[in-house]
């Protein structure tokens, strides 16, 4: 549902958002009361891989994963996205296709600027641009410094990775990973299978590294978990 009165971005609280770090500009003002605020449930899907591009969405608050299709038509977690941070910039290009699709974790509110509203602000604000450009670069980095260090991980270092990664994301409540992700969804997001995450968190569980409620998981020591895979010097920051 779109809501025609999308909160100002004066009152909104993410401050790393790539829009509100500019909402002082005057100039700004002129684009971003034209946004459109959606409102999305659990397992509902706003991007859908292969769709034509309608533009950029930013998390006003919530949880969102973001995927492709695989080998074999196997879904692969690309990463979670919560408030402040930007989903569908990928579409940005000359087939101005999505290649991604993207899905609500849990019910959540989204901050959406059309294509020609976003190319706009894009010609007409330097440093808006300059930050956008900034921003693609690091994401660049990171995917390259992913593709690299997965090459040389086992697969239990790529679970602790995937986990460490939730836990700098979402944190921890009551002892447990604030995000609900099945063991599938670890093993999409970590690049192995849902048998060999299942045994993973099984030893790790033994070792005293994790502990498990049911399908909850929790990182006991996360420095400790952490020393598992210095030798990567793969810490991802987002």
């Amino acid at each position: 549902m779109i809501n025609k009165k999308p909160t100002a971005c004066s009152e909104c609280p993410n401050k790393s958002c790539l829009i509100n770090m500019h909402r002082r500009a005057n100039s700004t003002s002129l684009f971003v009361e034209k946004k459109s605020l959606l409102k999305v449930r659990k397992g509902q899907s706003f991007i859908i891989e292969g769709s034509p591009m309608h533009g950029l969405y930013f998390v006003h608050t919530g949880k969102v994963k973001v995927f492709n299709t695989g080998i074999n038509g196997r879904e692969q977690i690309l990463r979670f996205s919560t408030d402040g941070e930007v989903i569908g910039q990928r579409g940005f290009s000359k087939d101005h296709f999505y290649p991604i699709s993207a899905v609500a974790m849990e019910d959540s509110v989204l901050c959406h600027f059309s294509t020609s509203l976003i190319e706009g602000a894009l010609k007409t604000l330097p440093k808006l641009s300059y930050d956008f450009m900034t921003f693609y670069a690091e994401e660049l980095h990171r995917s390259e410094t992913k593709v690299r260090m997965f090459a040389h991980m086992t697969v239990r270092e790529k679970v602790i990775d995937a986990l460490l990664y939730i836990n700098r994301k979402f944190g921890q409540l009551h002892g447990y990973l604030n995000m609900a992700l099945s063991r599938r969804d670890i093993a999409d997001f970590a690049g192995t299978t849902e048998e060999q995450v299942i045994r993973t968190i099984s030893a790790l569980k033994k070792d005293g590294l994790l502990q498990t409620t049911g399908k909850r998981i929790g990182i006991v020591d996360v420095e400790l978990l952490g020393k598992e895979i210095d030798v990567h010097h793969f810490f991802l920051q987002s």
